[in-house]
């Protein structure tokens, strides 16, 4: 039986209002899994693993502690994804039986070790491996907040319904990006031009190729040659 504190609104309200960081964040990555990946409909399979690769790359730039766990993958659902083992070589998955990770000892005492009071969760399916693990550490008391876009599941009844009892249930609902920029904090960190290029946002690109070029029109030698 979860053993979770009473809050006040006050509370409840900080949750909402208080700053991620390097030092009260984790993030929980749960069942990324082939088996499961392969009846995602609700957002683009590839994006999927992009986004996901992204926030477990953001993470370890700017230490983050990162958990990956799987369920059945000897099994039912298969192995974990390997282009997150191949970006994240430094994780072990935890493999489970269990529909809710939570219910997994080996799960709850590492996570307890980490010592974090903010959960950054994502997980394929996004009603069942998010939204049962994310529901259940609200209920154990810690700040959850939901990954959408590096979730996905098997309909959009699924992805509504799943994200509705996702709000009722307390879960801060976000993006992969979204979370890593609040920790990074401040763009004159020496850590930002590495975080960005391990979010890898779509415009990116061409807004560092923007900057690039104003940068060459500005520079000296190029306003010695204007003024010829």
């Amino acid at each position: 039986m979860d053993r979770s504190p009473s809050k006040s609104l006050a509370e409840e309200r900080t949750a909402f209002y208080e700053e991620l960081t390097a030092e009260n964040a984790a993030v929980l990555l749960v069942d990324h899994q082939v088996g499961l990946f392969s009846g995602v409909v609700d957002i683009d399979v590839l994006t999927l693993k992009h986004n996901v690769v992204a926030l477990a790359k953001a993470a370890r730039v700017l230490g983050v502690p990162t958990m990956v766990t799987a369920t059945a993958p000897q099994s039912m659902w298969g192995p974990t994804i390997p282009e997150l083992l191949t970006a994240r070589p430094d994780l072990e998955v935890l493999a489970r039986t269990t529909v809710n990770p939570w219910d997994e000892p080996r799960f709850t005492q590492a996570v307890e070790a980490l010592g974090r009071k903010k959960l950054i969760i994502a997980g394929v399916s996004t009603e069942v491996c998010l939204g049962l693990c994310a529901i259940r550490a609200v209920s154990r008391g810690y700040d959850v907040y939901g990954v959408i876009d590096a979730s996905g599941t098997f309909s959009w009844t699924k992805r509504e319904t799943g994200l509705l009892r996702l709000m009722q249930a307390g879960v801060i609902v976000t993006d992969y990006a979204s979370t890593m920029v609040e920790i990074l904090r401040d763009n004159a960190s020496p850590l930002a031009n590495e975080l960005y290029a391990a979010l890898d946002l779509p415009f990116a690109t061409l807004v560092g190729q923007i900057f690039a070029a104003n940068t060459k029109q500005a520079s000296p030698e190029n306003r010695k040659v204007g003024a010829r």
